[in-house]
């Protein structure tokens, strides 16, 4: 029989949610949904595998294969049928189950005599839950409506597992979903330790009834939705075209398109045929096209993903009426859950936030540039933690080892506490030396400057001790907004932090935008290697109004008052000579309109491309000051994106190649009489800053809670003796990071 049948199809799911509905324990509702399907689907066997954890499928309800096999039958991810199914996300349909590429047979089942198999994976918005297998004796290939039709089932019983049909009790053998320990292993981009309350920034869409009784009506809900969505969809694409350039146009009106697409209204309709409610049809499509997307090789497609997301959930809170205000209250120390998150959204939160864990995310986001700003534990890359946490669960974030525990152990918390008591400590100590200078025991003084792209950056200064910015970054005036800033609200703000700074000197770098910093109203580019793309000073010269828009703001800022400008990313003298040359036309154009001027003005470059180690001299002597652009020279010097988990942490800044290529940007610089910097992630960490000190650099730009430990180090050691113990290591071939630890744990 076809369950493709719109009365076979409806039938069906009207047993289910009678099912759903029904009084008694989780397994009883399984075991009845099995045999309704069977029944249904002229089928000796159906059977439902649930995730025991995210490598492990276990048989949890059968029909037709053995009871005692129950909850005894395993498989891990990826193994037999069943396992191939869960891992690709796509079905299997086979008359010869046992002649298929990596078919495991399972005595205990007495599935042996079962010839026919067709088996989906049961899902949720990019979260698998289980497998749906049926079987048959007779060798029978099953049509695409049955196919069609057991997705819908599929579908149903994903909902289902959702609303908590299927969850596990102390009684049974089900897995205990929110309920155990679990453990999630991603990526550290802000370091410190936080304990605290989850807070999930756009809880999940509850879809309370996903069989749908009357399909007229259920279109006719659907139709009125969809023609909701697209009035807004249009209405921000008008708005964007007064207040915008075309490139936000054009992101928007591919947005637009999706948002008319007759394919996919098509599709939720024939869903909603076979008898899905208006919103299951929604997250059945949202689910299918997702587990496409994520397959596939294109990168643009894949960032499709993201608007076809944001679609589904905009139509899904119109048809149910929720936001993403639920009503909850914020818990005590909340720490924030998300899939992703942009930086303006991260901004609203401020201060309150205790930590960010996402799902997505990149090491040099501007979600990652705010959390730093806010001095808050950042996480990425924890895999499926949005459909595991809950609404006020205990969470630990360790943003220096990447790691989070969700409702942990309390051995696991003690010894958590434990460590955050111990950093809590140490910054206590270090608060004693803030109005000290970082001067070694040989009499050598390092500058010890601070990173920042924020106004909340700024207190940080006193705090630390910092004597000043040494990389402002301006990008995220440009990435919280809906458009370009206007210049005078950018000119406000550049003043602001001159007036926080209090005399300190402030280095602003210009727009380092594109890579992974894509405006939302600039259109992406499609780049294989966007950090080695269209970037930074690039985009300055390529879209000169704007970059001319940020130095008119800046002069205007520091009228009266000296004036530090860094350009980023510069690969070539030209390309400094020419931002230059238009950073002095300013100046020369608001002397003309008789408009204050800054009192001294010093322009620098950031060095972060090798080529530009190798510049003539005359480029350094053109400079006034140069700042070594730490992550980003070690990415293109050791060949090794620093976004990829697998090689970023595999080279060391300390080795002999690198060290070499310090040497030679030092020795220009001393050369031609020009002030050096290192700025980065190393630059604030102990180990690598004493080196880097004792190499002769004299100023180091690090996050603020990173100046204590660096000075307190300093003040402990002679630099001239470290720099003969580097220069012995070297000599005799000898790794110079367990040299310098040596000589350090000797001090």
């Amino acid at each position: 029989m076809a369950l493709r049948k719109d009365s076979d199809s409806r039938r069906l799911l009207r047993r289910l949610r009678d099912t759903l509905g029904s009084a008694g324990a989780s397994q009883d509702r399984l075991d009845s949904i099995t045999h309704h399907i069977a029944d249904s689907m002229g089928t000796e066997v159906c059977s439902i595998y649930l995730f025991r954890d995210a490598d492990t499928l276990e048989l949890c309800a059968t029909e037709g294969l053995k009871a005692e096999s129950v909850h005894q039958t395993r498989l891990r991810l990826g193994e037999g049928l069943v396992g191939r199914v869960a891992r690709t996300g796509r079905f299997i349909n086979t008359a010869n189950a046992p002649a298929e590429p990596g078919f495991r047979f399972m005595p205990e089942t007495g599935e042996e005599v079962y010839s026919s198999f067709l088996g989906l994976p049961i899902q949720r918005v990019g979260e698998k839950l289980g497998v749906l297998v049926v079987q048959s004796r007779e060798a029978r290939q099953f049509t695409d409506d049955d196919v069609y039709g057991l997705e819908v089932v599929a579908m149903v019983l994903a909902e289902m597992a959702e609303l908590g049909a299927f969850l596990g009790t102390a009684e049974d053998s089900l897995p205990l979903a929110h309920r155990f320990p679990s453990f999630f292993r991603g990526t550290g981009v802000q370091e410190g330790s936080a304990e605290g309350h989850v807070w999930l920034h756009e809880p999940r869409v509850v879809v309370a009834n996903p069989v749908g009784d009357d399909p007229k009506k259920e279109k006719a809900r659907l139709l009125d939705a969809v023609a909701t969505l697209r009035t807004r969809v249009d209405t921000m694409l008008a708005e964007a075209d007064m207040v915008a350039d075309s490139d936000h146009a054009q992101v928007l009106e591919a947005y637009r398109l999706f948002a008319h697409s007759r394919s996919w209204l098509k599709r939720m309709e024939e869903d909603i045929d076979l008898g899905l409610s208006a919103e299951a049809a929604v997250e059945k499509e949202q689910s299918q096209a997702r587990a496409r997307l994520e397959m596939a090789a294109d990168p643009y497609l894949r960032d499709r993903l993201h608007d076809l997301d944001d679609l589904s959930n905009r139509l899904l809170r119109i048809l149910t009426g929720q936001g993403s205000d639920t009503g909850a209250e914020m818990p005590e120390n909340p720490i924030l859950i998300a899939r992703n998150i942009g930086p303006a959204d991260l901004l609203d939160y401020g201060r309150k936030l205790k930590g960010v864990v996402l799902e997505e995310g990149s090491v040099g986001s501007h979600a990652a540039i705010v959390a730093r700003a806010l001095a808050i534990p950042l996480v990425i890359h924890a895999s499926r933690i949005t459909s595991e946490a809950l609404n006020g669960d205990m969470i630990l974030v360790d943003g220096d080892a990447g790691t989070v525990h969700l409702r942990p152990e309390e051995s696991v918390a003690a010894a958590f506490r434990d460590k955050i008591a111990m950093q809590a400590e140490a910054q206590s100590r270090y608060a004693g030396l803030r109005d000290l200078p970082a001067t070694s025991t040989c009499g050598t003084r390092t500058e010890l400057f601070m990173n920042a792209g924020l106004m909340a950056d700024l207190p940080s200064m006193e705090n630390s001790g910092a004597e000043g910015v040494g990389l402002f970054r301006t990008e995220l005036q440009f990435l919280t907004r809906t458009r370009v800033p206007r210049r005078s609200e950018l000119a406000e703000m550049y003043s602001r932090v001159l007036d926080a700074a209090k005399g300190r000197p402030v280095v602003f770098r210009t727009v380092d935008i594109g890579s992974d910093k894509v405006l939302p109203y600039m259109k992406p580019q499609d780049e294989p290697n966007p950090a080695m793309g269209w970037r930074a000073i690039r985009v300055g010269l390529d879209k000169r109004g704007v970059l001319r828009m940020q130095l008119q703001a800046l002069i205007r800022a520091a009228a009266g008052r000296p004036l530090h400008v860094m350009f980023p990313f510069v690969a070539e003298p030209s390309e400094y000579h020419i931002a230059q040359k238009m950073l002095m036309e300013e100046m020369a154009r608001a002397q003309q309109m008789d408009r204050p001027l800054p009192v001294d003005i010093r322009v620098g470059t950031m060095l972060e491309t090798p080529s530009l180690a190798f510049a003539p001299p005359s480029f350094f002597r053109a400079c006034d000051f140069v700042s070594i652009g730490g992550n980003d020279l070690k990415q293109f010097f050791f060949a090794a994106d620093r976004e990829n988990e697998r090689v970023r942490r595999r080279y060391d800044t300390l080795s002999e190649p690198f060290l070499a290529l310090l040497d030679q940007i030092i020795a220009r610089c001393n050369e031609a009489g020009v002030s050096l910097s290192f700025c980065g992630e190393d630059a604030g960490r102990p180990v690598e800053a004493v080196t880097f000190a004792a190499l002769g650099i004299r100023r180091l730009s690090m996050r603020p809670a990173s100046i204590g430990p660096v000075k307190h180090l300093l003040r402990k050691i002679s630099l001239t003796e470290l720099r003969e113990v580097i220069d012995l290591a070297r000599a005799e071939g000898r790794p110079v990071r367990r040299a310098v630890t040596e000589f350090l744990a000797r001090a």
